[in-house]
Parts: C-alpha cells; sequence; structure tokens
C-alpha cells in the first residue's frame, strides 16, 4: 500500500492528478486513502510498482517523475492504473461520463515518456475519484439506512461491487436526490436515505424508495422499500438482464 509524501517536488508533469471525493459528505478527502499503482505488461498482465503518491494542497494525488525518460522518443505510452482504499468507503471507478461496470478495477490511464526537453505529449487534467460509503461507513447519529444484498436471479449468487442507489426530489421545491453505496465482495450494502420519499395521501407517515442496483448496461434489478415498516428487514435486489 503506497503511503503519501509531502509535496516537496514539482508536480508538474504527473501523467494523472485524482482527487479522492466522500460522495455522501460531498467533500474532497484525501486523508486516510491509500492508492497502489500498477503497470500492464504484455507478459505478465498487471504489475504493482513501487511509485509513491505525492498529496497536493489541493488535495490531489499525482505521480510527480512517472514516466521520466532517458530517451523518451523510444518508449511507447504505457497503461497504468490506480486502485483506492480507505477505512468505510469502496471505489466507484467509471468517470462520471461513464456508464457502471462492476468489474472495472482501478482508474486507468497512459503514461507518456519525456524528459527536460522534450514535455509530455498530452496534457493531463483533476479527475474525481469518487468514495462511496460501504456497509463500515460510519454516518451521522440519526441518518436512516436501509440494508440488504445483491443477488443474481438466476443463480442466487451475490454479485460483489454492484452499484446501489435511490433517487428523488425533495417535497418543498423538488429539489433532486440520490444516495449511492456499493456492495462489498459479499453483496452486502447500507444504503443511507437522507431524504423524504414518495408520500400517499391517505398514508402521509409512510415513506416510499424505490432502490435500482446495476452490475453493468444491461444487468439490473430494483426493489420498494417502504419506511419505516421495512426499515430493519434485510432487502435482497436480485439482478437479470433487461
Amino acid at each position: 500500500m503506497s503511503a503519501f509524501l509531502p509535496l516537496a517536488r514539482s508536480t508538474l508533469h504527473s501523467p494523472v492528478w485524482l482527487v479522492p471525493f466522500d460522495d455522501h459528505a460531498r467533500l474532497v478527502r484525501p486523508a486516510g486513502v491509500a492508492v497502489r499503482l500498477e503497470r500492464f505488461d504484455d507478459t505478465d498482465g498487471w504489475v504493482a510498482l513501487d511509485d509513491r503518491a505525492v498529496r497536493t494542497p489541493s488535495g490531489a494525488l499525482a505521480f510527480p517523475g512517472l514516466g521520466r525518460r532517458s530517451e523518451p522518443w523510444t518508449v511507447p505510452p504505457e497503461r497504468h492504473r490506480a486502485l483506492f482504499t480507505a477505512p468505510g468507503y469502496l471505489p466507484l471507478y467509471p468517470a462520471d461520463d461513464q456508464p457502471f461496470a462492476a468489474g472495472l478495477v482501478g482508474v486507468e490511464f497512459l503514461v507518456h515518456a519525456y524528459d527536460d526537453t522534450h514535455p509530455p505529449a498530452v496534457e493531463t487534467a483533476p479527475r474525481l475519484v469518487r468514495m462511496l460509503p460501504a456497509v463500515s461507513y460510519p454516518y451521522a447519529p440519526g441518518v436512516r439506512t436501509v440494508h440488504g444484498v445483491v443477488v443474481d436471479a438466476a443463480t442466487r449468487a451475490p454479485v460483489a461491487n454492484a452499484l446501489v442507489e435511490a433517487a428523488g426530489h425533495t417535497g418543498d421545491d423538488l429539489t433532486p436526490w440520490q444516495e449511492r453505496t456499493l456492495a462489498d465482495a459479499t453483496g452486502a450494502f447500507r444504503l443511507a436515505l437522507r431524504w423524504e420519499g414518495e408520500k400517499a395521501a391517505d398514508n402521509p407517515a409512510e415513506e416510499t424508495f424505490r432502490l435500482e442496483a446495476v452490475e453493468r448496461p444491461g444487468r439490473a434489478g430494483a426493489l420498494t422499500v417502504r419506511l419505516p415498516q421495512d426499515a430493519s428487514r434485510r432487502h435482497v435486489i436480485e439482478i437479470r438482464e433487461q
């Protein structure tokens, strides 16, 4: 697991800038986040590297010096990936503009060789890495949550790393809200429901939420949760082809 170094040298030529973002608290939160770097080798597959991440004053994690070569024109771009871990969190690896896929491992990027007279061929920009609450996330006192498991509808096998979501609008001003979490290796999830759900005119004390789980495009499942009566129930979301 890579430790963090103080910002003691320039990060001008880091091939990647990654910003850990607490998706529940809506805050940049690099503290407590560990990152491991790997490079793809045609023979051995993904190989762990010893490069250590530098935390910048803005909260980004960078790898200054990665890609520096004595003869950069002789080295083709190399595939790398960064893998994140943090207590109470699971990383959401697809970028915001990409469809979700539970099988995606790490943030992949290309490293272009450079030296002092041959700058990197591609400029980089910071990218958020959204850290979603895991089952063990320390929700604040009073935050209501629902829990359960995501399974394959046919085999009943747990679906690891499935994205579980609930969304809606606030009752007063119809502001959209969204809650998200990721299932762990056993398919278990715990999702916060901080906002009001839909209310029926004949029973305003009951709130209804629709939980959706996605494994990848074309494989998803959903169920309806009613609070407060379903608060302690173990909910099972079945994933199937859509």
